[in-house]
């Protein structure tokens, strides 16, 4: 690791300013980020403690939403009251993230905005195209874990768990910064790398997401999280999939499904949830609607298991939330 100063901030606009002098990086829980200090991957001159920002840290139910500040803990969230009555799909999220203790550290923000897990990333000796390179070694290397969707140079997919949930619960983010600023639905912050800003979210290096904004759309027990994985805690998905429904009787009035793991953000698959709308859920349509969630998927040579896994827990969930409703 190298040498760097440390900094706390008093409050956003401070750490803002801060951010904007070269070779600074924030840090709050820093689950993600020490890592890549350790492994020489990220090597700032300034860290910037964004944990002494006490506004920043809260869980607030509102009339219209709940609004979670970007450094309440994930242990937080998951034991919150109105998060598991009202929104069980982010509780699951949650409790399928890490382990108990990197939960009690780890905050809101930091999942969202965590960097990508593909080995060829975090090798400090392999300067791949998301470290500023020329190529994906991923590409023609071991591609296992990677992209069946998105069309990017880059094909490490997004890690996080809490952002397919909260996409599938219609969840707004807020962002202060030098470069983006205000107030934009969870969706629109995740993007494909580019040639011009080769990371996964809007992020500027000065900018810092604050808040998300859940609103109070869906009913109780509407929503499931499922998540494949090589083994049972601790481990980053291999597929993963948000399933939200809202009834209208014993019919579908408005679904969202959202799968992690396959792309280099979280995936909405809008021409699956688009079936199910207005009609009844049988297991023979939670088939169908699975099948058409990855009927657009391009396997690399070695993650064509991704394509069935990714179907079938689109079907589970969809017939889970049918059991949980009967």
């Amino acid at each position: 690791m190298k040498n760097f100063q440390y900094v706390n901030a008093p409050d956003v606009e401070d750490a803002v300013s801060l951010l904007q002098e070269p070779g600074t990086k924030a840090v709050a829980g820093g689950t993600d980020l020490l890592t890549e200090l350790k492994e020489r991957i990220k090597m700032p001159e300034i860290l910037v403690n964004l944990k002494t920002i006490s506004d920043m840290k809260y869980i607030r139910e509102e009339k219209d939403d709940l609004r979670i500040g970007a450094l309440a803990t994930l242990s937080e969230i998951e034991l919150h009251r109105m998060v598991r009555e009202r929104f069980p799909i982010l509780k699951e999220a949650i409790s399928v993230t890490a382990t108990p203790q990197l939960r009690n550290a780890a905050t809101l923000g930091g999942n969202l905005c965590q960097s990508v897990r593909c080995w060829y990333y975090r090798h400090p000796d392999v300067k791949c195209w998301l470290k500023d390179g020329d190529m994906c070694y991923a590409e023609d290397g071991v591609n296992s874990r990677h992209a069946i969707f998105g069309n990017s140079t880059c094909i490490a997919v997004h890690p996080s768990d809490l952002a397919p949930a909260l996409i599938a619960l219609d969840a707004r983010i807020r962002i202060a910064g030098s470069e983006v600023e205000g107030e934009l639905l969870l969706e629109e912050f995740f993007t494909l790398p580019t040639e011009t800003h080769r990371q996964s979210t809007l992020l500027g290096a000065a900018d810092l997401v604050t808040e998300v904004i859940i609103p109070h759309r869906f009913g109780p027990s509407n929503g499931v999280y499922l998540k494949a994985m090589e083994r049972a805690t601790w481990s980053f998905m291999l597929v993963s999939a948000a399933v939200q429904l809202e009834w209208k009787g014993d019919r579908v009035r408005e679904a969202r499904i959202v799968l992690g793991g396959v792309a280099g953000k979280p995936w909405r698959v809008r021409e699956a949830e688009a079936m199910l709308q207005g009609q009844t859920l049988s297991e023979g349509l939670a088939q169908s609607v699975g099948e058409a969630a990855v009927a657009n998927a391009k396997a690399l040579k070695h993650n064509a298991y991704k394509i069935p896994l990714a179907r079938n827990l689109v079907k589970r969930g969809l017939l889970e939330l049918t059991r949980r409703k009967a």
